[in-house]
């Protein structure tokens, strides 16, 4: 991991300073957690932030206790009421039902399979399952399987990251994130780790200034809504209008 890491220093100076200011990457993935346990708490992530999605994925894993997580066969065994209960949406029961049915029926690889598997491969596959996407993919490529080269373009943390490390403006499009992070490569994951951990240095008043920001795209803002009217001032903009067609 250290000489991963001065590879990185060595391509880009903002990565070196960042690598600096946080310190060394304590990525540790768990490569013998079955996917669907990665998958499944994916989804239960899914627009939602970290504390409300872990008391939603506790009351879950205790509907089966003794076991630590449930296995995908019980899952379709179980009625949508105690899923409700926890917390999950409509969406998300679809989600996992069809994640279990699909690791039932080996759609979704084991993890055995996983690990020969190349990662636009494991995509490929795994995003055939409902409410799974790219990004939910990425993250097992990245947090189960410890793939070197994986990029989440599309992950607000890693865009902000990169917003604030290299002082744009605005947040880059995810085609213009991926063509900068060329220059990272074959050390995306790692890149893409210290870009989390820069969000993390801007809030605790760390981040190393950024010196000229790099010219990537950005994306366009959507410009702000115009402040509803009160309701009395509607009421009399109603009846000026009345009184003027009399």
């Amino acid at each position: 991991m250290r000489r991963r890491e001065r590879a990185l220093a060595a391509r880009d100076p903002v990565m070196a300073r960042l690598i600096a200011a946080a310190g060394p990457c304590t990525l540790s993935p768990q490569m013998e957690l079955p996917p669907f346990e990665t998958l499944a708490r994916a989804i239960a992530h899914q627009q939602l932030n970290g504390t409300a999605a872990e008391r939603i994925l506790g009351r879950f894993t205790a509907l089966y206790a003794p076991a630590a997580f449930p296995e995908p066969a019980a899952l379709t065994t179980t009625a949508d009421e105690p899923l409700r209960a926890c917390g999950f949406s409509f969406a998300k029961i679809r989600a996992l039902r069809d994640l279990a049915d699909k690791v039932c029926a080996g759609v979704v690889p084991d993890t055995p399979e996983l690990h020969q598997l190349a990662d636009r491969a494991i995509v490929e596959r795994i995003t055939g399952v409902r409410g799974i996407g790219p990004w939910t993919v990425e993250m097992l490529l990245i947090f189960q399987l410890g793939r070197p080269d994986v990029l989440p373009v599309d992950d607000f943390g890693v865009c902000n990251g990169f917003r604030l490390a290299y002082g744009l403006k605005g947040m880059p499009t995810p085609r213009a994130l991926a063509d900068f992070g060329e220059r990272w490569a074959p050390q995306r994951t790692l890149a893409a780790w210290y870009l989390w951990r820069a969000v993390d240095l801007a809030r605790s008043g760390k981040l190393p200034r950024p010196r000229k920001a790099p010219r990537v795209k950005l994306k366009k803002s959507r410009p702000a809504r115009p402040a509803a009217k009160p309701r009395k001032a509607r009421r009399k903009t109603r009846q000026a209008a009345r009184a003027k067609r009399a």
